[in-house]
């Protein structure tokens, strides 16, 4: 009986490891009062990494969002970046307008080390910083810059926003943050978290599901 007790608790244990393995969401709030409604011509961005590994992300976050009446284009098209170089905040701006996008979607690593600070209360609400896209980026970009690439992490956690850009600054619609996970295997990582992100969105009404 003991025996069978001590497989089971090996059986079980085995099972939660392996649910930390994969990204999972751990938070995801949806701004109720945000403007705009399902977004058609949608950027994405990486903040950090390598510039191989914001690629990789981006292209596959690319393709998970398209879909008829949705368009999506990976930042770098526009944004050519070697590693570790902070975006120009007036030059994204100018993009943003002359390309239409109506929403960007922005990702950065976390290390498995730091917490995301929210306000206190019943209701999730972000700080202030995270409203709008540049005052995000802002606010971030000291760390994001100081933060190990993610090929290099054994354990990572994520951030993924999407802000509407129907105001000047943008404005969140949307945050999520994943569980701490194993990223040693950055491809499947990437394909792992680009089908959790596009699976939320269409669950929150952000994106129109995928008749794919």
């Amino acid at each position: 009986m003991r025996r069978k007790s001590v497989l089971l608790t090996v059986i079980l244990a085995g099972a939660a490891s392996l649910g930390a393995d994969s990204p999972k969401l751990q938070m995801s709030w949806k701004n109720p009062t945000a403007s705009g409604g399902r977004f058609t011509n949608i950027m994405v961005l990486a903040v950090n990494g390598k510039a191989e590994g914001r690629a990789d992300f981006e292209d596959a976050m690319v393709n998970s969002l398209s879909r008829p009446g949705v368009q999506a284009t990976a930042s770098y098209e526009f944004l050519p970046r070697p590693d570790a170089t902070p975006i120009d905040i007036n030059e994204l701006k100018a993009i943003v307008r002359e390309q239409k996008f109506d929403a960007i979607v922005v990702a950065r690593l976390t290390k498995a080390d730091q917490k995301t600070t929210y306000v206190p209360g019943q209701v999730y609400a972000p700080f202030p910083y995270y409203g709008t896209i540049y005052g995000y980026y802002r606010a971030v970009y000291p760390v994001v810059y100081s933060l190990g690439y993610l090929k290099n992490e054994k354990k990572a956690q994520v951030e993924v926003n999407l802000y509407s850009t129907a105001k000047p600054d943008g404005e969140l619609v949307w945050t999520g943050t994943t569980n701490t996970f194993d990223s040693s295997s950055v491809k499947k990582l990437i394909k792992n978290l680009v089908k959790l992100v596009t699976k939320e969105l269409e669950k929150q009404s952000i994106i129109d599901r995928s008749s794919k």
